[in-house]
């Protein structure tokens, strides 16, 4: 099984979860670019609030009802991809660079359902570089931080590599070559105590239910 055909399948999985009525927070990322698809393609009456402007627009473009979080505040079910997944649903997020508002969106949600394929799950996180996401002016104070608690940051750039790359809130990130996280509720402190600092990629306590896609089919992993 390649991992678009792992993607696909778990993306399929995941519309079983939605439901007529229902306010569905749609996540960013390729694996969630299979799942709006799939949501799309079943024409339920349900409401979405996107957590990039990629996202909104390709949901927009497939016929779909998407509003914000202001007439919606309140949503059913989030549901997105992830870059780890590790025990306890604790997972790095971020590589799509829609950090911020995936966590935004996801704070807002009943349950926040990850899809997956098995090449995320992880026993410890750090592999995959820790995004952090920085405001322009406290880049100068915020990297040697980051680089002092021995994450060797590095500024994320844009596709044409000249730029740096710039999030949907206009911010930077740095991507965090850590290794391994050993605690990351104690990492995720310490970097939010940093001021400069807008949001972080770990998302820790928040997952609800993972889907991974295998060679045996979608698993479904609880904390």
């Amino acid at each position: 099984m390649t991992q678009d055909e792992a993607k696909g399948l778990v993306a399929r999985r995941a519309v079983e979860f939605v439901r007529d009525g229902m306010v569905v927070g749609l996540g960013t990322g390729t694996t969630a670019t299979f799942f709006i698809h799939e949501l799309a393609a079943r024409a339920l009456k349900i409401r979405c609030v996107a957590s990039s402007d990629a996202s909104h627009d390709l949901a927009l473009s497939l016929g779909m009802r998407v509003e914000t979080l202001a007439e919606l505040p309140e949503l059913d079910v989030y549901i997105d991809g992830a870059d780890e997944v590790g025990p306890g649903l604790a997972l790095i997020k971020g590589g799509g660079g829609a950090l911020l508002r995936e966590k935004i969106v996801a704070s807002a949600a009943k349950e926040f359902i990850v899809v997956a394929d098995s090449t995320k799950l992880v026993k410890v996180l750090g592999k995959f570089p820790l995004p952090v996401e920085v405001i322009k002016m406290a880049l100068p104070l915020v990297e040697p931080r980051l680089a002092a608690l021995g994450l060797n940051p590095k500024l994320r750039r844009a596709k044409n590599g000249d730029e740096p790359y710039l999030t949907d809130e206009g911010n930077y990130i740095l991507d965090c070559a850590c290794g391994t996280i050993e605690d990351p509720e104690v990492l995720a402190a310490e970097i939010r105590s940093i001021v400069g600092v807008v949001e972080h990629g770990l998302f820790l306590g928040m997952a609800t239910l993972a889907l991974v896609a295998g060679e045996d089919g979608v698993t479904e992993i609880r904390p």
